[in-house]
């Protein structure tokens, strides 16, 4: 059995093609076929870009990136700290 490779696509392609798909010019599928992405796909990325263009007048976006910047922050002082305890250990301990 082989297992196929998962496709990431970026922010950029998705927006493109939730887009294309908000424009109605084409069919789901005809935007699929044009991206060579499933169908299903194309209408989960239209569906998350209509959901998101509320937080852009909500300003929910901005308060989100900040939450996200301060967890990182933490996050990257709690890597800091295990790093300092476990160098501590390690010479405790003589390895």
């Amino acid at each position: 059995m082989s297992k196929t490779k998962r496709t990431r696509y970026s922010a950029e392609f998705k927006a493109r093609v939730a887009r294309e798909a908000m424009k109605e010019d084409a069919t789901l599928v005809e935007i699929a076929a044009k991206f060579k992405v499933h169908p299903n796909q194309v209408g989960d990325w239209k569906k998350q870009a209509i959901e998101g263009l509320a937080n852009v007048f909500t300003g929910k976006a901005d308060r989100d990136e900040v939450a996200t910047e301060a967890q990182i922050k933490d996050l990257h002082a709690k890597i800091g700290q295990l790093t300092v305890e476990r160098d501590f250990l390690a010479k405790a301990f003589g390895r």
